[in-house]
């Protein structure tokens, strides 16, 4: 991307919040995929050992077989600081994504896109750094507030707001569940997001593709081997 500051990641507190601001005028929140989508990378990071662990997981869509999976280790270069966490992840998960033999048509993030007190979450600093779609799924929220009941069946939702604008979507993936927190990344829409997520689930509060990048980035991290894992996604599948 034309633009940005090399290396991006190595700067001051006070650089990386004007980064984000600038970068948030960059997403698009149209949906802008010429073809629907044959794969999908679930991305994650986890620290350990003094390292940042990138993991970037290709799956196949529809059947959401893992096709390649790659993880990257960094070291931990910028401070641990809410609403930057993108600056300190963001490395190691690009790292990892260049080391994919196979190149994913969207990026499915564990964490926010929009749903930033800036509107960069990492969804969305991947998706505008790499220029792929992209979409945010978390556990929780940064900012904004639920409206509305949501109810307890699967693929319930309710809008989350901020300043006067919907940010994310809360979106019911397991029933009695707590649910997660669905966000435009880059070039997707809400309505989107929201359907991609839900078609990405097989039975767990998370989408596959974040499930299994949570859990090998987790193990990677502890210097745990992580093929038991991809054997039984693929003998599954």
């Amino acid at each position: 991307m034309e633009g940005v500051p090399q290396p991006w990641w190595r700067v001051s507190v006070a650089e990386a919040l004007r980064l984000q601001r600038e970068w948030a005028q960059r997403v698009c929140r149209e949906l802008q995929l010429p073809y629907p989508p044959q794969t999908v990378a679930g991305v994650d990071a986890a620290y350990g050992r003094g390292m940042v662990w990138g993991t970037a997981i290709v799956l196949e869509l529809p059947s959401l077989r893992v096709r390649d999976i790659a993880i990257a280790a960094r070291k931990e270069e910028f401070p641990y600081i809410p609403g930057l966490l993108s600056f300190r992840e963001a490395p190691a998960i690009l790292q990892a994504l260049e080391s994919l033999s196979t190149a994913p048509d969207i990026l499915l993030c564990d964490g926010q896109g929009i749903a930033h007190p800036r509107r960069l979450g990492i969804a969305s600093h991947l998706g505008v750094l790499t220029g792929l779609p992209s979409i945010g799924c978390a556990k929780s929220l940064l900012c904004g507030r639920l409206e509305g009941e949501l109810a307890a069946h699967v693929g319930s939702t309710a809008p989350v707001w901020d300043r006067g604008e919907i940010i994310a979507m809360a979106l019911r993936t397991r029933a009695n569940v707590k649910p997660v927190y669905v966000s435009i990344g880059h070039r997707v829409d809400m309505a989107f997001a929201v359907e991609f997520v839900l078609h990405c689930c097989r039975g767990y509060r998370l989408p596959e593709p974040v499930r299994l990048a949570d859990a090998v980035s987790r193990k990677a991290a502890r210097g745990e081997s992580v093929e038991h894992l991809l054997l039984k996604t693929r003998t599954a599948s």
